[in-house]
């Protein structure tokens, strides 16, 4: 990606032609872009505000429409200086300072602090400016601890003295901004972003990390790419395992594989499916909201405009329940050639499956799990299809999801002219496979193929090893989550029993367009003493995707989001608030249990394929591995004069905690 589509130094671009800048900037563009009058009048007055600039700082180096790839944007100009950056966003004929501006500002700051190599250890300062503004009173705002600037609000007069005074007040060492930009750029996008981007046309390579996680995602989405290839030319059919530990980039391999098939040749149809409905109403609503955004501004040769014309939120991304319902009547063909099926743990079983079709659907001689349903489907077609089922491991919270097992067995009946792929530690003794299905697989599979398996957390861009410690957390032993404890400054894992400490934390954390959000279990129903009511209905598009100031969003740290509201998606920073549905018991052991009518009853043993009291550990596996940044851990103090809370209780676990290595939540 080119990283600006114009540099120069300040006194290079004092003296330079301004047609002839205005030239260079549209050809960064498509040949076929057609650029607006809007964008036209916003580079004349934008190149000849930073001439004068640079006539007043020759020394400075000035890059015009510089790349902020995770965002899927460009910063309108960023100047280097005195050892400062200034990240500058023009707003072309405004009089006012909107807080949705000042977000953006601050977040093109914050991407490149966090995910521009080089500019990790420097200094950077964003400026909003509304041309039209009046002269702003100039004051030198705050600095965070890792050196990013709030905004600075300014007009156009004012930016050459705010840039005069902050290099006048500041001891920044000067660096070369030529080496500086050309820097590796390693972003790590959330979930939303990285459908928001791909579903444009932006490949996955210029919004992924190029580190051991992004690549690992790379030689995932090219060995399907492989097979797809493979069952096209011969006409077969191929079933494709992909495994990761929570946060490996399993959805948005999935995503990468759909959005690349569905942009190939005409009649080649390919879906994104998840049994996840939260994820697919956020997922959707996110696209449907870029879009109108985008709408009226997109011109008809930009790239983004030609690839979202021939496709539509509903038909790229989709619930695999809709998806079956569909295709109920068995002359149905489905149009899909390659079908990605995200979370394929969780779908159901025979008998969930039979339960809900006969009572939901009318359909009471239906009696087939769904992976064998939904294979059965797609063996309708006549010439080839692809099945990719994206398994996230240890992430079955609800009773009914059958894991992998379910898959494999659907393959062993009616479907064995299907090609098996899949990654060597399925086939281990840790795969969750039962031995005589290792036996069964070992004859039939295809080789196996490393790099359907991620094995590195890119979820955190801040700390790998998350994923681990929250799973140490979990087990036995708290001198092996200690061991892999995060980083504090890197990820900070804070604990505390007072909620509104927590909040306090997380507002203080939280920056521009970042989230956070309270989170608890859906089975943790003592926590409503506290205010936390996990019973109550959450509106999760509203809870992902609104604006701060909206009470119905996460950020305003009201309502709480479940397991079910949060698996497969992610917010930066997070409190997770925790019941006594899983306590320390006397031996001090964990302890899974559901709370019924006045009080908790423990689960016992089953013979479900995997335990209830598994789900519930799940469920906090699931929750402790969503924030991106940080996390505090809310543990209440219980009450005395209630039989449900004792204090003991919440001790226990909030001393197991400190155990583990969360310090304490202090605020200054």
């Amino acid at each position: 990606m080119r990283r600006a589509y114009f540099h120069a130094s300040g006194a290079a671009l004092a003296a330079a032609d301004a047609n002839a800048v205005f030239g260079e900037l549209a050809d960064g563009l498509s040949a076929t872009f057609a650029l607006e009058p809007a964008q036209r009048g916003a580079w004349q007055f934008e190149i000849a505000h930073l001439q004068t600039i640079g006539a007043a700082l020759p020394e400075a180096q000035i890059f015009i429409e510089f790349a902020i790839p995770r965002m899927g944007r460009r910063a309108d100009a960023v100047i280097v200086v005195g050892g400062l950056i200034f990240v500058l966003e023009y707003k072309v004929g405004e009089t006012g300072f909107p807080r949705h501006a000042i977000e953006q500002v601050h977040g093109y700051a914050l991407d490149l602090k966090n995910f521009h190599v080089t500019s990790h250890d420097k200094t950077i300062v964003p400026l909003l400016i509304a041309t039209k503004a009046s002269p702003q009173q100039l004051g030198f705002g705050f600095w965070a601890p890792d050196r990013v600037h709030t905004p600075i609000c300014v007009s156009a007069d004012d930016v050459l003295p705010t840039i005069k005074r902050m290099l006048a007040a500041g001891d920044a060492i000067p660096f070369d901004a030529l080496n500086w930009a050309a820097g590796g750029y390693r972003p790590t996008p959330s979930i939303i972003e990285a459908a928001e981007a791909l579903y444009r046309g932006h490949d996955v390579a210029e919004i992924s990390r190029s580190e051991a996680g992004a690549e690992n995602l790379t030689l995932t989405a090219t060995a399907i790419e492989a097979v797809v290839e493979a069952m096209r030319a011969s006409g077969g059919k191929a079933i494709c395992f992909v495994t990761g530990v929570p946060g490996a980039g399993k959805t948005l391999a999935g995503l990468n594989i759909a959005c690349g098939r569905m942009a190939r040749d005409i009649g080649e149809d390919a879906t994104y499916l998840s049994g996840n409905g939260p994820l697919v109403d956020v997922l959707r609503e996110a696209l449907r909201r870029d879009h109108q955004h985008r709408k009226g501004r997109a011109n008809p040769g930009d790239s983004d405009a030609r690839h979202l014309a021939a496709r539509s939120p509903d038909k790229f991304v989709q619930n695999v329940h809709h998806f079956r319902d569909e295709y109920l009547a068995p002359d149905q063909v489905p149009s899909e050639h390659v079908v990605v099926f995200d979370e394929a743990q969780r779908a159901w079983d025979r008998t969930a499956t039979a339960r809900f079709m006969q009572t939901k659907r009318g359909l009471p001689d239906f009696d087939q799990s769904e992976p064998a349903f939904l294979l059965s489907v797609m063996d309708r077609r006549p010439d080839w299809c692809v099945v990719v089922c994206l398994i996230g491991e240890g992430q079955e919270i609800n009773r009914g999801e059958a894991g992998i097992g379910e898959w494999l067995r659907a393959l062993q009946g009616d479907l064995r002219h299907w090609q098996i792929f899949l990654p060597p530690h399925l086939l281990g003794p840790t795969g969750g496979i039962d031995g005589a299905m290792r036996w069964h697989l070992e004859q039939r599979a295809q080789p196996p193929e490393p790099a359907l398996h991620l094995a590195v957390s890119i979820r955190s861009f801040r700390a790998e090893t998350v994923s681990a410690y929250v799973g140490a957390l979990l087990g036995p032993e708290a001198s092996a989550a200690r061991a892999v404890l995060p980083d504090a400054g890197q990820f900070p894992i804070l604990r505390t029993r007072d909620l509104g400490a927590a909040r306090r934390w997380l507002r203080g954390q939280r920056r521009a367009t970042e989230r956070a959000g309270l989170l608890a279990s859906s089975n943790a129903l003592r926590l409503k003493p506290e205010g936390i009511f996990v019973k109550n209905e959450l509106d999760v598009c509203n809870w992902f995707l609104n604006e701060t100031a909206d009470v119905r969003s996460s950020n305003a740290l009201e309502d709480a989001a479940t397991e079910f509201a949060v698996q497969g998606l992610e917010l930066d920073w997070t409190c997770v608030a925790w019941d006594l549905n899983l306590r320390r018991d006397d031996t001090d052991a964990w302890q899974a249990r559901d709370f019924r009518g006045t009080k908790w009853q423990m689960i016992r043993a089953g013979d479900d394929a995997i335990g209830r009291a598994e789900y519930v550990r799940n469920a906090y596996r699931v929750l402790l591995t969503r924030a991106r940044q940080g996390m505090v851990i809310f543990v209440p103090r219980g009450d005395a004069e209630d039989a449900t809370r004792p204090p003991a209780e919440y001790d226990a676990v909030d001393s197991w905690l400190a155990d583990c290595g969360i310090p304490e939540l202090r605020l200054g």
